[in-house]
């Protein structure tokens, strides 16, 4: 492999990231700007779908392209909370109307609402913080390989 294939595949995962921080940016927005509540629910479900691909193509390009170190642990970390959020999200509304629907039967309801319970803290505290420290520790990665190539270049 060249180095031209190198830097084009690198180029690739730079762009899958920085897309997926941006449509994260974007969700997350959604439901704390008040001027967005009324469109929430169509934008979150077009939001929702394009993190979990996103997330997925990162995670795929990360593992295929054999990337190592933090920087691997750190992509995947954004990805699989990226795709998490809205995933975790649809499995809390799941299990609310599971427990609705089994409201009759006392230990089923309560099984389902501690599920329902579970899947949205993760949604709403475990992916978020995720996904912020994934990025933060990505950006930081891809700025100390372009200071490092960038000497080597120099130098």
């Amino acid at each position: 492999m060249g180095w031209l294939e190198t830097s084009q595949k690198e180029n690739t995962l730079t762009i899958i990231f920085y897309l997926l921080v941006a449509v994260f940016v974007l969700a997350i927005s959604i439901i704390f700007i008040p001027a967005f509540i009324g469109l929430s629910g169509t934008f979150m479900i077009i939001y929702g779908v394009i993190l979990v691909m996103l997330g997925s193509v990162l995670i795929g390009l990360t593992l295929v392209q054999k990337v190592e170190g933090k920087l691997k642990k750190f992509l995947i970390l954004t990805g699989a909370s990226a795709a998490g959020f809205f995933i975790f999200v649809l499995l809390h509304n799941i299990f609310y109307a599971l427990e609705q629907i089994t409201s009759h039967i006392a230990i089923l309801s309560y099984l389902m609402k501690a599920f329902e319970v579970i899947f949205f803290l993760i949604a709403i505290f475990a992916c978020p913080i995720g996904f912020i420290i994934g990025a933060i520790g990505t950006i930081v990665m891809f700025n100390k390989k372009r200071k490092m190539l960038k000497k080597n270049t120099i130098g």
